[in-house]
């Protein structure tokens, strides 16, 4: 499981581009930044928690939990 700390992300999609099981897509509202956040749905339990998402964010978004 992953959080995102919406209220930081500046919507680069750098977590989408590198999640190797696609569970992270831009939100479809702004954020107070005026931009997409990325946001984590993964309904099915299939993230692995390689932590390629966290290592890509270049604001430190993204808290990885096992």
């Amino acid at each position: 499981m992953i959080k995102i700390k919406e209220e930081r992300c500046k919507g680069c999609e750098y977590c989408v581009i590198y999640c190797p099981k696609g569970l992270i897509n831009m939100a479809p509202h702004l954020s107070m930044k005026g931009v997409h956040p990325a946001v984590f749905k993964d309904p099915e339990m299939k993230c692995t928690g390689c932590r390629f998402c966290a290592l890509m964010c270049p604001d430190c978004c993204i808290e990885v939990y096992k």
